[in-house]
């Protein structure tokens, strides 16, 4: 029986989230003994072509840094929602056709039900990359206002050096969309002025590890609601399955 094969490409993958969970899920189901993820690392996306031809069993895979919007110039079809967002994390083969999604989305839907239910606290939006881009689509389909932080002046609404008291009193939900406090770098957090949090904030952090980043902890320890990513990636990783096997 031939392998259904799927898997990740990036860049420094080794401490990726996606092959442990789909090994898991594999091994739980007899009926997915057939099935394998492997992750794919490319040092450049120019290595893609050479990855499809090495591997004629693949059947679907993840994008993840630093390749979301690079991997736009790769597909044939792009669905709509992804095209709307920027960035693709989710690609389906289909008779040798690559189509891209975004399920970073489904994830971050998720992620916010659980953290602030149907609230709409003003909120502070740190990072400009692809998975920031999949938070301004969820955060404007619920209404929410949102500021863009950025290390760039040029690429977001403010710098960090601009948040002030009256910037934190302002807002109640902080998101860090930014790769700052992965492991193992895991003492760096953003530099957001910490002892303004309060109760009345929740911080979310896309970042799963490690499961308490230097963001949040810092945010808890001023009495802020917290939440990371692990919640957006399994329900991320759930929507990929089921677009892989439609």
């Amino acid at each position: 029986m031939a392998t259904r094969l799927y898997g990740l490409i990036g860049h420094t993958l080794g401490h990726s989230f996606s092959a442990g969970y789909f090994a898991r899920k594999f091994a739980a189901d007899a009926a997915l003994a057939d099935c394998e993820y492997r992750n794919f690392e490319l040092p450049t996306i120019d290595d893609l072509p050479r990855m499809l031809a090495e591997n004629p069993d693949l059947r679907g895979f993840n994008v993840t840094i630093p390749y979301k919007r690079e991997v736009f110039a790769y597909l044939d079809e792009i669905s709509d929602e992804a095209r709307e967002i920027g960035a693709v994390n989710c690609v389906k083969l289909v008779d040798n056709r690559l189509i891209g999604y975004n399920t970073d989305v489904d994830g971050i839907r998720s992620t916010l039900d659980a953290l602030i239910g149907g609230a709409h606290p003003a909120t502070l939006l740190l990072g400009t990359g692809g998975a920031s881009q999949a938070v301004q689509y969820v955060l404007a389909e619920r209404g929410i206002e949102y500021a863009i932080v950025s290390r760039d002046p040029m690429r977001g609404n403010m710098t960090y050096e601009q948040i002030d008291e009256r910037v934190m009193s302002e807002v109640g939900l902080v998101i860090n969309a930014t790769p700052v406090g992965t492991f193992p770098k895991v003492d760096e957090a953003p530099e957001i002025p910490y002892h303004l949090l309060d109760e009345s904030h929740a911080l979310f952090d896309l970042v799963y590890n490690p499961p308490m980043t230097r963001f949040l902890a810092l945010g808890a320890e001023r009495g802020a609601q917290t939440v990371n990513g692990q919640l957006m990636l399994e329900r991320q990783a759930e929507r990929a399955w089921a677009i892989w096997n439609e």
